[in-house]
C-alpha cells in the first residue's frame, strides 16, 4: 500500500542522531551536514519505489555534494519482518550502487519517529541553518522509474535551498512503501 507523507512543515528543526553506517562508523548530524544544506532521506533496500530511482538518487546526491549539500540515507525498517533491509544487505546495496553518502541503520526507529518519516523514500531537505525547506518527491517516478527527462524536483529544490536558504513553495509529496514499524 502506497503512503504519502504530509507537506513540508517549513522551518521545522532537524534532529540529531548517532547511527551506525554500512562502513562500520557511527555518524551524527554534524558528520553529514553540508555547509549549504543537508538532505536526510529515509530509504530501504526492498521498496520498489526506492529501487526504481536508486541510480538517480546516487547521481543527484553526487551533484548535491559537489556544491556543499550534505547527504545521508537512513533505513529504519523492522529487519525481523524484512530481513532484506538488515545491515549486511544495506552494506551490499551501498557498495553495489557506489553510494557517495553514508547509509545508516536506525534499529530503534527513534530517529525515523523524531523526523516523522512515513514512507520510503521520504526526503527531508534542510537549509544551512537546519530548518526544513523541502519534503517532497524525488521526481515523477512511482513503483517504476519515470522518464529519464523527468523534472529533477528534489535536486532543483536542494540547489534552490543551497542558493537562497528557502525551498519551493509548491511541493508534491513523496510516495512509497510505509515504514515497517516494529510491533509495540
Amino acid at each position: 500500500m502506497a503512503v504519502s507523507p504530509p507537506v513540508c512543515d517549513f522551518g521545522a528543526a532537524w534532529h540529531d542522531f548517532n547511527l551506525p553506517g554500512t562502513d562500520g562508523r557511527f555518524y551524527s548530524l554534524a558528520d553529514v551536514a553540508g555547509q549549504r544544506g543537508t538532505l536526510v532521506m529515509f530509504i530501504c533496500n526492498h521498496c520498489p519505489y526506492v529501487q526504481s530511482i536508486l541510480d538517480r538518487i546516487v547521481r543527484d546526491a553526487r551533484q548535491m555534494q559537489a556544491v556543499g549539500i550534505g547527504v545521508v540515507a537512513i533505513s529504519a525498517n523492522d529487519v525481523e519482518q524484512y530481513t532484506q533491509d538488515g545491515p549486511a544487505h544495506m552494506k551490499d546495496l551501498a557498495e553495489r550502487h557506489a553510494f557517495s553518502f553514508p547509509y545508516l541503520y536506525d534499529e530503534s526507529q527513534q530517529v525515523a519517529r523524531a523526523y516523522g518519516a512515513e514512507c520510503t523514500p521520504d526526503f527531508f531537505g534542510y537549509n544551512a541553518a537546519g530548518k526544513l525547506q523541502y519534503r517532497g518527491r524525488f521526481d515523477s517516478s512511482t513503483r517504476t522509474a519515470g522518464p529519464l527527462e523527468a523534472r529533477r524536483e528534489l535536486l532543483e529544490a536542494m540547489l534552490q535551498i543551497a542558493d537562497t536558504g528557502k525551498g519551493p513553495e509548491n511541493q508534491i509529496p513523496s510516495m512509497g512503501c510505509s515504514i515497517k514499524w516494529k510491533a509495540a
